[in-house]
């Protein structure tokens, strides 16, 4: 295993500290550990402030152990921690990682969007799912986003051709290249190239990261704050997070909605709590009860199955009844079972295109080990 180890450290940058590098739309290697811990360094980015009161976390008397020594010598895991209610029951880190370093959401950050949905829609400030984009966001009139009904955005079902099979050059890359590459004027000029509708919205579920970057426009047109402004207001202050958050943004100041938030480990497991609690905290119902039920029931229709039960309001749930995750390229996840009010978030800088049956295996393990 020491020799496995020593692998992973060596191809990923160990003897230079772990580098950055300029932003690119491919990476070398020894630049992954650094774009999934200090993203928000080498890319423009907005701050998700933290509020006055941090909502602390216990810590049990003996760390839980699933076989965490060898599942870390065999994956590339930047942080990795086990919470149980407030109590952390496991946290480890790699690569020279510590809790202070804030970790690349990838495409956890389209299950934030979604629950930024719910709260706007409980607020009033969206009054139906069937609303299409365009009312509240004018800027996609005219286009198949535009005039998608949110409903389909929300379970990935908009219709629309957009290829993601992180290739380098599909329409994911393209996006990208769009948004955080700032190679456009940014908002809704970063989904311009997607205007052709494949099928039928609601018709079948097909992952697609352009349908997340619609729901940022509808989200920031539909309150007038920012992304990051309103996650801040509305969760990040609010459930207690000891740190600021980042949200990575375009030319034109807009989130990039389909990825890039980057978040403290520690506050990823509080707002994974918050999810386990059904949006409550103390009493507040930061995000209504149903919407949280909603978004992470097997909601779209046309799943292709797999690891993966279904998908809900851009929210991955699991074979297990209640539980669900949030699912980033390269090995991020968040794993929430509400049953047992036990959440694990690990971060990673793994290979594109990895499988889910390691992580998943090890989820199992932590989930079995603390149902009593």
């Amino acid at each position: 295993m020491e020799v496995l180890r020593n692998r992973h450290e060596a191809e990923l940058g160990k003897a230079e500290g772990y580098p950055i590098c300029a932003p690119s739309a491919s990476i070398q290697r020894k630049y992954v550990v650094g774009l999934v811990s200090r993203r928000d360094e080498i890319s423009p980015s907005r701050k998700v402030a933290r509020g006055e009161r941090v909502r602390e976390l216990k810590r049990a008397p003996s760390e839980l152990d699933v076989g965490f020594d060898e599942y870390l010598d065999r994956s590339c895991t930047t942080g990795l921690l086990v919470l149980r209610g407030d109590t952390i029951c496991a946290e480890r880190y790699q690569y020279d990682r510590t809790p202070a370093h804030r970790m690349t959401s990838m495409s956890m950050a389209k299950t934030v969007v979604a629950m930024l949905v719910g709260v706007a829609a409980a607020e009033g400030r969206i009054a139906s799912l069937d609303d299409r984009a365009e009312k509240y966001a004018p800027e996609l009139e005219g286009t198949p986003y535009g005039a998608t009904p949110l409903l389909h955005l929300l379970t990935m079902s908009s219709g629309i051709r957009f290829s993601e099979v992180y290739s380098g050059s599909d329409d994911v890359a393209t996006l990208a290249r769009l948004s955080v590459l700032g190679e456009s004027e940014g908002g809704a000029a970063t989904l311009r190239p997607f205007a052709e509708r494949q099928r039928p919205a609601g018709e079948k579920y097909k992952y697609a990261s352009g349908d997340t970057q619609a729901l940022g426009l509808v989200v920031r047109g539909a309150t007038g704050q920012t992304l990051a402004e309103y996650l801040s207001e509305k969760i990040w202050k609010p459930m207690g997070a000891e740190a600021d958050a980042s949200w990575l943004i375009d030319k034109g100041g807009y989130e990039a909605a389909f990825t890039g938030i980057n978040a403290t480990v520690r506050d990823y497991a509080r707002f994974g709590m918050l999810l386990a609690n059904g949006g409550a905290l103390d009493g507040q119902q930061l995000i209504p009860m149903q919407w949280v039920l909603a978004a992470s029931s097997p909601v779209a229709r046309g799943f292709p199955g797999g690891f993966f039960a279904g998908y809900g309001f851009q929210t991955w749930v699991l074979p297990e009844a209640g539980q669900f995750a949030l699912r980033g390229v390269r090995g991020q996840y968040l794993f929430v079972d509400p049953r047992t009010r036990v959440v694990m978030v690990h971060t990673a800088a793994g290979h594109v295109g990895e499988p889910a049956g390691r992580v998943l295996a090890l989820w199992n393990a932590v989930s079995g080990a603390l149902a009593q």
